[in-house]
C-alpha cells in the first residue's frame, strides 16, 4: 500500500517538472513586422480642378450699314473667312450713280476755283498801277477762298459717296468662323438694323471661363500674403475635355474677375487655350486644372497611413527611434496623387506606418521595414489635387 501511494506521488511530481520544463522552454512572443515610409519635405504644385465652359476669343455680329437688296452671297456656311473678306454684295446702282454725281461737283468746283484763281492773279497785278480798285482785288480774293471752300466740299461729298459704295459690299469685321445666314439673296437690309446677317466668332485661341469659390480664394490670398504658399499663376493650365481626356494644348491663365457672383459666391477665372484645330467650340463644357500655389516644403503621406474616426479626426501610426509605435493626431488638407498633404501633427523623418497596422497598437514594440514602393515626385506636370478637405 505504501509503494502504491509513493508511486502516485512520484508520478505527480514528475508530472509538473515536465510541465514546468515544457514552460519554461516556450520561446518570447515576437514583434509584429509593419512597413513603415520615411517622410520628407518636398516642394509641392498644388492644383484645383475647376469647372468651366468655352466662349469665343473674339465675337463680331456682321450688320449692313447701308440700305439695300442682297444681290449676292459670298461664303460658305460654316467655314472660315479672313478680316476683310467680303460677305455679301447689295444692289449698288444708286450707290454708284451718287459717286458719279460726287465726281461732277467735285471738277465743276474745280473750274470755279481755277477761274477764281485767275482772276484773283490779274487784279493783284492791276491794282498796282491803280487800274482796279483796292476793293475789286479784296473780292477777287475772296471768290478765290471761296472756290476753295467749295472744292474742299465736293471732296468731301465725294468721299462719303464712296464711303456708301465700299457699304454696299459687307465684309468680315475680323478672321474666324462663320455661322449661318439669317438672310438669303433678295432679302432687303437696312442700316443699323436690329438683326444679325451673320456671326463670326474667333476660335483661336479660345477662352475657358471657370469658376472659383469666393472662400477659396481668400483662403489662398492669405497662404500667400503668409508665406506659405508661392505664387503658381504663371503655371500651364491643362483642360480636360467632356470625356475626361486631357486636350492636346496647355491654356494660360488671363486674369481673375474682380467682382464675385452674388447668386453663386464664385470669382470667374479666364484661361486663354490655343485651339489651332477647332477642337475646342464654344459653349463646351470642360475643367481646368489650375495652379494654386506652390510649397517648398512640403510633408506628403501615404493615403494608407492615414486613418480617421466616426468623427472625422484623423491620425497615423508612428515607430520613435526605440522602435515603440504611437498614435499621431494629424491634420491633413488635400490628395496630391495618392498621397495625403500634412498641415500639421507629422515632421520630416517620421516613420510612418503604412502596412500591418491590423497587428499593432500604441505603445506596443514592432520590428519595421521600409516601403520599396517610390513616390513620383509631385510636381506640376504629374501632380493632381482634389478637392477633398481632412479635419
Amino acid at each position: 500500500m505504501f509503494n502504491k501511494k509513493a508511486l502516485i506521488s512520484l508520478l505527480v511530481a514528475s508530472s509538473i517538472l515536465v510541465a514546468c520544463d515544457e514552460k519554461a522552454a516556450t520561446p518570447p512572443m515576437m514583434a509584429p513586422q509593419v512597413t513603415v515610409v520615411t517622410l520628407n519635405s518636398e516642394p509641392v504644385t498644388l492644383t484645383r480642378e475647376l469647372p468651366g465652359r468655352t466662349s469665343p476669343f473674339k465675337v463680331a455680329e456682321v450688320r449692313p450699314q447701308v440700305n439695300g437688296i442682297i444681290k449676292q452671297q459670298l461664303f460658305r456656311e460654316g467655314g472660315r473667312v479672313d478680316a476683310n473678306q467680303p460677305l455679301y454684295q447689295l444692289d449698288d446702282a444708286i450707290y454708284r450713280a451718287d459717286v458719279d454725281s460726287a465726281h461732277a461737283k467735285l471738277q465743276r468746283a474745280n473750274a470755279t476755283m481755277n477761274i477764281a484763281r485767275l482772276k484773283a492773279v490779274r487784279t493783284k497785278g492791276l491794282i498796282s498801277n491803280g487800274a482796279v480798285s483796292k476793293q475789286e482785288n479784296d473780292a477777287a480774293e475772296a471768290e478765290l477762298q471761296e472756290a476753295r471752300a467749295d472744292v474742299a466740299e465736293a471732296k468731301a461729298e465725294l468721299h462719303q459717296a464712296e464711303i456708301q459704295l465700299d457699304y454696299a459690299q459687307i465684309t468680315s469685321p475680323i478672321t474666324g468662323r462663320i455661322g449661318k445666314s439669317s438672310v438669303t439673296q433678295g432679302a432687303l437690309v437696312t442700316a443699323n438694323q436690329a438683326g444679325t446677317l451673320a456671326t463670326v466668332q474667333q476660335l483661336d485661341p479660345i477662352y475657358v471661363d471657370v469658376t472659383q469659390s469666393a472662400a477659396e480664394l481668400v483662403s489662398l490670398r492669405r497662404a500667400l500674403q503668409a508665406g506659405t504658399l508661392a505664387d503658381a499663376t504663371h503655371l500651364p493650365v491643362k483642360i480636360l475635355l467632356e470625356d475626361g481626356s486631357e486636350f492636346e494644348h496647355q491654356g494660360k491663365l488671363e486674369f481673375a474677375e474682380a467682382s464675385v457672383d452674388p447668386s453663386t459666391g464664385s470669382v470667374l477665372l479666364r484661361v486663354v487655350v490655343p485651339n489651332p484645330d477647332n477642337m475646342l467650340l464654344p459653349g463646351m463644357y470642360v475643367r481646368a486644372i489650375v495652379g494654386s500655389g506652390l510649397r517648398d516644403n512640403a510633408i506628403l503621406v501615404p493615403q494608407q497611413g492615414i486613418a480617421r474616426d466616426p468623427k472625422g479626426n484623423t491620425s497615423a501610426m508612428v515607430v520613435n527611434e526605440e522602435n515603440i509605435v504611437a498614435q499621431r493626431s494629424v491634420r491633413v488638407s488635400r490628395t496630391v496623387g495618392n498621397r495625403w498633404l500634412v498641415e500639421e501633427g507629422l515632421e520630416p523623418g517620421d516613420r510612418v506606418v503604412v502596412a500591418g497596422l491590423q497587428k499593432i497598437r500604441p505603445g506596443a514594440p514592432v520590428e519595421p521595414s521600409e516601403s520599396e514602393d517610390e513616390q513620383p515626385p509631385a510636381t506640376a506636370g504629374d501632380e493632381k489635387a482634389t478637392a477633398e478637405q481632412g479635419s
